[in-house]
């Protein structure tokens, strides 16, 4: 008791201190300006009040301190088996100090008034968790207890003699201090919500106490009903006074907190700090997550379908079998996030940052990916059926067996990228990077792929039917044993490309680069090659029947001793044939 006293003391020598300073004239000495703000006047009003509110909050804090230790004081002379405890229910043996009914009335007293603040709350943690003396188990039983009887209304509810937040709030109206009888309660139930969310953060890194401090805010959740939605009646509650009320005070203590199955559709949890917290199988449909720090958070099986989480910081996320459909995502961060088979149909993704996240077998149906970062991300398997994917950075990411058809690559970058076996059938490809890509066996049917860049890409047994390539870089590729049947290739780059094998019957080469392409073994029949660059392109064992060669530089070409070239028409008017092969068609 001593050692209160003498704090009190202190505080109050302080307060006298504060209240001589704005008696002091204009002019200052070097200690006085030592002890004030940089460039701030003394004013009398605010340095009292000032000094007042910073006594008030000190006298607060020991009180507060101090009841803390008191409620969990057993009676003496009784001993305490409490570390054998796993339940959160308080053992009805235990004698205490401080029965239900004063503690109630001084949690009432000492957090009616006003939200916690952070500083207080470390203050407060850093006592609890030094304190020899106070049994954290019973404190929290304690205090689950209260809250549990407080989300039920039982305090606000309690007739004109036995009401605790009416009697707090004339309480505070004989101090000046004017709280509607919700204000009151509101406070009272947040303050002990920060409290047990602050307890169960600790508890969950220790060994020792996980079992026995596990807290549940919105109820745990059961067999008989699978979402609990203790927690959103709380949060509308305490938004009914003023919208964002609940985030305000709450939001940046729910990290590492346990809301699975809890149900908080229509939530507003705007800039909330969910880091590390366990929200599997929640239902956050249609919430306001606008700004939510969830890095690090389990959001596995939940629904958070036409949510916004716009700005939202999802790094390192779980978010598997997540329902995310028509979700706004735009400008949130996913990067390292698990989405593998995700429901991301139709949701918007725009300038979101995906890299290194995990979304195999996902189900972006026309979602929205424009401008997105999906470097090094993992989309094998992935549907994007429709996507927008225009301007999107795809470098190095993998795509194998997903599904693009139709999708809008226009823009997009894929260089480096692994493609093998993904459907590109009808999928808009305008200036498209696909420089050292990997498309082996791939389906690049009706692609439009005017001023998209294939250099060095490897397109091994693709299929390109009814595709455009017209004036489309394709310099060093790889396309042996692919089929470019009846695709457009005029004035397209095939310089040093590699087309061993290749089925090019109809192909359209007018006018194209071949120069130093490899083009042994494959089918040219019908191929127009008018006006196209064969120059030291390797020709031999290739089918040429029908093939028309009509301006066509065959300078340096190499074909085959036993070449076939009947029905091959343009030869009168090709240029640079070599002599060798001249007088063995006989066109000296």
């Amino acid at each position: 008791m001593s050692t209160y006293l003498s704090q009190v003391w202190q505080l109050l020598r302080n307060y006298v201190r504060d209240i001589s300073l704005q008696e002091m004239p204009k002019t200052t000495s070097v200690e006085t300006e030592a002890v004030l703000p940089l460039g701030k006047s003394i004013k009398a009003d605010k340095s009292v009040k000032f000094a007042q509110d910073n006594l008030q909050s000190d006298l607060c804090f020991q009180r507060l301190k101090e009841s803390l230790k008191k409620w969990t004081i057993l009676k003496s002379g009784l001993t305490s088996k409490i570390g054998d405890q796993t339940s959160g229910t308080l053992p009805s043996e235990f004698c205490l100090r401080v029965g239900d009914r004063q503690m109630h009335e001084e949690i009432y007293d000492l957090l009616g008034n006003g939200a916690l603040k952070p500083e207080i709350v470390n203050e407060l943690m850093e006592l609890l968790v030094t304190g020899k003396k106070i049994r954290l188990e019973l404190l929290f039983w304690r205090l689950e207890d209260f809250y549990r009887r407080w989300c039920q209304g039982e305090f606000i509810d309690g007739t004109l003699d036995d009401n605790l937040p009416q009697k707090t709030r004339l309480k505070l109206a004989a101090q000046n201090i004017a709280l509607g009888l919700r204000q009151v309660d509101i406070y009272t139930g947040l303050n002990v919500l920060i409290l047990l969310l602050e307890l169960h953060r600790y508890a969950q890194e220790r060994d020792e106490l996980k079992q026995k401090i596990t807290f549940y805010p919105s109820a745990q959740p059961d067999t008989d009903n699978f979402f609990t939605s203790q927690l959103l009646r709380i949060i509308n509650y305490s938004d009914a006074l003023e919208i964002g009320n609940f985030s305000s005070i709450v939001g940046q203590f729910l990290k590492g907190g346990n809301f699975r199955n809890a149900y908080l559709g229509d939530a507003n949890l705007t800039g909330a700090d969910f880091r590390g917290a366990d929200l599997s199988h929640a239902y956050l449909g249609d919430a306001n997550l606008t700004g939510v720090n969830f890095s690090g958070a389990n959001l596995s099986g939940a629904n958070l379908g036409d949510a916004n989480l716009s700005s939202a910081n999802l790094t390192g996320a779980n978010l598997s079998g997540t329902d995310l459909s028509s979700t706004n995502l735009s400008g949130a961060n996913l990067s390292c996030a698990n989405l593998s088979r995700a429901d991301l149909n139709r949701a918007d993704l725009s300038s979101t940052n995906l890299s290194r996240a995990d979304l195999s077998h996902a189900d972006l149906n026309r979602a929205d990916l424009s401008s997105t970062n999906l470097s090094h991300a993992d989309l094998s398997n992935a549907i994007l059926f429709g996507a927008n994917l225009s301007e999107a950075n795809l470098s190095s990411t993998n795509l194998n067996h997903a599904d693009l058809c139709r999708a809008d690559l226009s823009g997009a970058d894929l260089s480096h990228a692994i493609l093998n076996g993904t459907n590109l059938s009808d999928t808009i490809l305008f200036s498209t990077n696909l420089s050292n890509a990997i498309l082996v066996a791939a389906d690049l049917s009706y692609a439009k792929l005017n001023g998209a860049k294939l250099n060095n890409a490897r397109l091994n047994g693709a299929m390109f039917l009814g595709a455009d390539l017209s004036s489309v870089d394709l310099s060093r590729v790889t396309l042996n044993d692919a089929d470019l049947s009846g695709v457009i290739l005029s004035d397209a780059d095939l310089s040093g490309a590699d087309l061993t094998d290749a089925i090019l019957f109809g192909t359209d080469f007018s006018y194209a680069n071949l120069k130093s392409a490899n083009l042994s073994g494959s089918n040219l029949s019908g191929a127009i090659l008018n006006g196209a660059d064969l120059s030291h392109s390797n020709l031999s064992y290739a089918i040429l029947g029908g093939a028309d060669l009509s301006d066509a530089n065959m300078e340096k070409m190499t074909w085959g001793k036993k070449q076939q070239w009947q029905d091959v028409r343009g030869l009168e008017t090709a240029v640079n044939v070599p002599e060798a092969l001249k007088e063995e068609l006989g066109l000296n």
